[in-house]
């Protein structure tokens, strides 16, 4: 088959977006420099400085961990997973869920915050992927001190194990150039919308594309068999995988992951599609640098946990860490990517 190419534009987002610990065996912690690179694109508030663990205590501090999307999803998943890792380094630590607008509610509840290290926001690739659209309701990446990544994914395309219609993805490629097919993702202007416009945009089809406040809704009406597909991270369908409920048709990676070895990426299949998501955490740009090294300290020790990385091993997530300077200069130009791509796209709505 002949390699469908959706624009040089793409391919660069492609490899800014590749994720050479795609395994989902959790066993990569301190490789971030998979997703970076260049110069930053635009912002002033950079990250804390992240050298050498910070001069502040925090042990008398009750944290409420902020995730922007619903309870369930992968976000979800990785942020209490974190959050109880971290637990004997606080008075306490709870994880809140403040979904809507595609990550944008919570996300700018966190921006908000207190600056003194209590709220902790779990900021998504949607942070750039809803401004790019326009649809991000006054949030951007500039409203955030990083503090680190922690997590990257790249999409799956699932469809129901018992769908007849698809055994394959050229299967499902073909059948939606001739009829309406409805692809579930975590939000209209998060990175699943965008995994999924930029597969069919490569294929020369078109999908209607179904947006719920986080990835476990999505999954839920395709189990329920409302929605024909969802484009969402592995992790996230894991469990229903390995039930015999879901399967898996391609993954948009450069390689094939670890934990489902037999299926195929999409370039395997003859589209040039290689898109993923993100995950770290933020606290508002105003907040004291001592207090974001401290926050950096103890999350990344939390992060490089026996405990954390079996529970991210047993939900097959990758743990991919990055420092709050660099997270803050990719973040910049992944907005710059993203911005390039929906126009590309023709997704822009604002």
């Amino acid at each position: 088959m002949k390699m469908k190419k959706i624009t040089a534009l793409a391919l660069a987002l492609a490899m800014a977006l590749s994720l050479t610990a795609c395994g989902g065996n959790g066993g990569n912690a301190g490789n971030g420099g998979n997703t970076s690179g260049g110069a930053n694109a635009g912002g002033s508030n950079a990250g804390g400085s992240n050298a050498g663990g910070g001069s502040v205590d925090l042990s008398g501090l009750s944290v409420t961990c902020v995730v922007p999307y619903d309870a369930g999803g992968g976000t979800d998943a990785v942020m209490r997973g974190l959050a109880d890792a971290a637990k004997g380094s606080f008075k306490n630590i709870t994880v809140e869920n403040r979904s809507g607008a595609g990550g944008a509610t919570g996300m700018l509840y966190g921006a908000q915050a207190k600056n003194d290290g209590s709220i902790v926001t779990m900021i998504t690739v949607e942070l750039a992927t809803l401004e790019a659209m326009g649809n991000n309701a006054g949030l951007t990446y500039t409203q955030f001190k990083p503090i680190m990544m922690v997590n990257s994914a790249a999409a799956a395309i699932t469809v129901k194990a018992d769908d007849d219609r698809f055994d394959t993805l050229e299967d499902f490629i073909e059948y939606s150039k001739s009829n309406k097919v409805q692809v579930g993702n975590s939000g209209i202007g998060a990175i699943w919308h965008l995994a999924a416009a930029g597969l069919a945009k490569t294929a020369g089809t078109e999908f209607n594309h179904v947006g719920y406040d986080g990835a476990n809704g999505a999954i839920t009406d395709l189990l329920g068999g409302h929605i024909d597909a969802v484009a969402v991270s592995y992790a996230e369908v894991n469990s229903f995988v390995q039930s015999g409920d879901l399967k898996v048709l391609a993954v948009m990676a450069n390689d094939r992951l670890e934990a489902i070895p037999d299926v195929p990426t999409c370039k395997e299949c003859g589209y040039e599609a290689v898109l993923g998501t993100w995950r770290g955490l933020g606290v508002p740009a105003s907040t004291p640098d001592e207090v974001v090294d401290e926050l950096y300290r103890i999350f990344s020790e939390a992060a490089e946990s026996d405990a954390f990385k079996e529970f991210m091993a047993n939900t097959n997530n990758v743990i991919d860490i990055m420092d709050g300077e660099s997270f803050n200069t990719m973040i910049g130009e992944q907005l710059e990517l993203y911005t390039g791509l929906v126009e590309e796209l023709d997704l822009k709505i604002g």
